[in-house]
């Protein structure tokens, strides 16, 4: 259960995707004057030195970031995204990747609050580290977020973006995430739920996606992208998705600009593709 590190896996495709919705959908919340409150249930260690043993293990970020970082001709939002990795990052070599809690402290102003989970005893350690010079805007917790988000919601302000991004080493995960939407929106209706989940030749992550479709959301949307052709073998991860409840009314628009870049800057055969379905009042 505790076997699982995102830093062998930090700025890969799933990253790029994940960060660059989260970042979007911030971006929209904080067009309001109201505070906010952002919660994430899996926050990891913050950020990741891509020249650490773990994210050099596999280098995934070489068919991630990387392959984004010289590009002078991405969309401005996508363009955005990259500035934004490249502040921790003093020179232009890519060194340092920021984690989700670090792409929404983007976003918190005096008045919002940020809300992290993470039950590994090690990366939860870093992610102190990584937020020590936070004020009381942070709250960091060695928790599982699934249990821990019930404690946060509905929020003080009635409004928060809440990232729910499991490992899945488990299969009860993706039950435990239908369950826990579900719960949410019982306790907190109107805020913004970003599901996480990986693309497997497994009924998994289709199924969970289905019955999120199911609780009868009044709006939501799905985003995925496939960077490879599946394994003839039946393993591996070929892509991501991104399963959004109360997503922003304008995030429809700008994935249909981005995706298909995404997919020609990430894609690594023909079968790169991605998916957009949404429905938005």
């Amino acid at each position: 259960m505790l076997s699982y590190r995102h830093a062998f896996h930090a700025g890969n495709h799933a990253d790029v995707l994940k960060h660059f919705v989260l970042m979007q959908t911030l971006a929209y919340t904080v067009q309001k004057d109201k505070p906010y409150w952002y919660i994430d249930t899996h926050a990891g260690a913050g950020k990741y030195a891509l020249d650490s043993a773990y994210a050099a293990q596999n280098a995934e970020f070489n068919n991630g970031i990387a392959q984004l970082w010289q590009a002078t001709d991405l969309p401005e939002s996508l363009a955005e995204y990259v500035a934004l990795v490249k502040k921790l990052n003093p020179t232009d070599h890519l060194k340092n990747y920021p984690g989700s809690p670090l792409i929404a402290e983007h976003f918190i102003r005096q008045s919002d609050r940020m809300r992290l989970f993470e039950l590994h005893p090690n990366d939860c350690k870093l992610l102190w580290q990584t937020f020590k010079h936070a004020s009381r805007k942070v709250m960091i917790e060695t928790e599982d977020g699934f249990a821990g988000i019930k404690a946060h919601l509905p929020p003080p302000p009635r409004r928060a973006v809440v990232l729910i991004d499991p490992p899945y080493e488990q299969k009860e995960d993706y039950q435990r995430v239908v369950k826990s939407i579900k719960d949410s929106l019982e306790r907190f209706a109107t805020g913004t739920y970003i599901v996480w989940y990986p693309l497997l030749q497994r009924p998994e992550p289709k199924q969970m996606v289905d019955q999120l479709r199911k609780l009868g959301l009044k709006s939501w949307l799905n985003v995925s992208l496939t960077v490879q052709t599946p394994a003839i073998d039946g393993f591996g991860m070929y892509g991501s998705g991104l399963f959004i409840v109360n997503p922003p009314w304008t995030l429809p628009e700008t994935l249909r600009t981005v995706m298909p870049v995404l997919v020609e800057e990430l894609g690594q055969d023909s079968g790169a593709a991605f998916n957009l379905e949404s429905q938005i009042p």
